[in-house]
């Protein structure tokens, strides 16, 4: 048996390399295998889905096997984003409601080993959280400790999938606040940073000040020291003319 592996967007497979080296020895159709992977998953546009294409060696026949999408395409979908933040804990890009982690959870439970609707929930805030995403405002430990404590009971017991416009309105709300008060405390660190290092470049700066004018203060010579050994020199003259004995005449 030779297992295929790949992950394609849903309806959108196309033949590749990897294709051809499995199925070109066995003289399998590439174009019939991918009409078939697109058919299964036409349901899934816009979502990375893996599929699994085993092929029996002897006879030559295949199965194709579809999964559950990653839970972070899921969440993708559900928001209408093309990735999440690089930086989770400084950046918050969306704020989900927790209808829409429940029907992500749903989606998601057969391909988890959660057992229960309210442990799939936590699985799927918990990648919300590494994606820089709020859950009803909330990061996915202040969200778990109120699902534990049974805030979200109702919509857990009623499977509520659908968030309503004016709560939608809420939640974008609650975002904007967040993303601000982030902003101004990134800024308030920066300023902080800043002047830490202004701080400590200080005192290297004062204690080279002091070598800087003792080697400023040797290279330029006092006002006058030019003009003393020329003073000097015209003032020895004279007396070196009265020490000279005159000439006397033949």
């Amino acid at each position: 048996m030779t297992k295929l592996q790949l992950m394609i967007e849903g309806g959108k497979a196309t033949p590749n390399a990897q294709m051809a080296q499995c199925f070109g020895p066995m003289k399998i159709p590439i174009n019939e295998v991918i009409s078939k992977i697109n058919e299964k998953t036409k349901s899934l546009q816009g979502i990375k889905v893996p599929v699994e294409v085993n092929v029996n060696d002897k006879d030559k026949t295949y199965e194709i096997k579809v999964g559950s999408p990653p839970t972070s395409e899921l969440i993708k979908k559900e928001l209408k984003i093309e990735k999440g933040s690089g930086t989770p804990n400084r950046e918050k890009l969306a704020n989900i409601g927790v209808e829409q982690v429940i029907k992500i959870a749903k989606q998601k439970m057969d391909g988890l080993l959660d057992k229960t609707l309210k442990a799939a929930v936590k699985t799927v805030a918990g990648t919300c959280n590494s994606m820089g995403l709020l859950i009803e405002g909330k990061t996915s430990d202040l969200f778990t400790k109120d699902l534990e404590a049974g805030r979200y009971d109702t919509e857990l017991k009623s499977e509520k999938i659908d968030v309503d416009p004016e709560k939608k309105t809420r939640l974008q709300e609650q975002l904007k606040a967040i993303q601000e008060h982030l902003k101004k405390e990134q800024e308030r660190l920066k300023a902080e940073e800043e002047a830490k290092a202004a701080a400590a470049a200080k005192p290297v700066e004062e204690a080279a000040a002091p070598a800087a004018e003792e080697a400023k203060g040797a290279k330029k010579p006092e006002a006058g020291a030019e003009k003393k050994p020329a003073e000097a020199a015209k003032a020895a003259a004279p007396a070196a003319e009265k020490k000279a004995p005159e000439k006397k005449g033949k």
